[in-house]
């Protein structure tokens, strides 16, 4: 077999596999079971998202390493990928709280079009299945955003407005906390400022130094 043929085999099932593994479980399959001996119920906190919390633990390692948090995020994920692996990623490995945080990338339907309804409810499904595993939930607002580098000809400013108040009015009826980013970091134009966000999505280090207050306030409340 010459090795054009052979390179492209390897990538034929590369790609297979990973559209096998929708939502993504492998990712964090050696990690998990390298931390459920040692660590199962002492963690604090999983952290749950997509690329904002995957780029968190690269940007700032100190606040989850000194905080007894774990981080969970996938780039590009949305809430119903999260939703499939909840159980491997935040329920297996016993956490006190769980630090929801999706929402955007289902509004840039990197998956194809949802309603706003059903993103909302796969939130609200991770939410319950923490609560029937004995852990505390903190919902997360959608950060600000007015655009959507990856995804142009959409403008998420609205959508990310009525799902934060979906969030926030079902978190005030089920005594769940709900972490508000949004009110924290918004501008003028309803998105990030360039010194929180350059690409006006993932945060700067600054943006995450604003964050991390704000999640730790969240956290000893859920504690509470």
């Amino acid at each position: 077999m010459n090795k054009t043929l052979f390179f492209a085999l390897l990538m034929t099932f590369a790609i297979g596999a990973r559209a096998q593994d929708w939502p993504n479980i492998g990712h964090y399959d050696d990690a998990n079971h390298k931390l459920q001996p040692a660590v199962a119920g002492k963690i604090t906190a999983v952290y749950m998202g997509d690329s904002i919390t995957d780029f968190w633990v690269n940007n700032d390692s100190t606040f989850f390493a000194g905080n007894n948090y774990i981080d969970r995020g996938i780039s590009g994920q949305t809430t119903g990928q999260m939703l499939v692996r909840f159980r491997q990623d935040v329920i297996n490995l016993k956490p006190k709280v769980v630090v929801i945080l999706a929402g955007i990338n289902d509004i840039a339907q990197n998956n194809g079009p949802e309603k706003l309804e059903d993103v909302f409810g796969n939130i609200v499904s991770m939410a319950e299945l923490a609560k029937a595993n004995n852990i505390k939930v903190v919902i997360s607002s959608v950060l600000p955003a007015n655009k959507l580098p990856w995804r142009p000809a959409i403008t998420p400013t609205e959508k990310v407005i009525q799902l934060n108040a979906m969030l926030r009015a079902y978190s005030n009826k089920n005594h769940i906390v709900y972490l508000d980013y949004y009110s924290k970091m918004v501008d003028s134009e309803k998105g990030l400022p360039v010194n929180l966000a350059k690409d006006g999505i993932h945060p700067t280090l600054e943006g995450y130094k604003a964050m991390e207050p704000l999640a730790q306030k969240a956290i000893a409340e859920a504690l509470k």
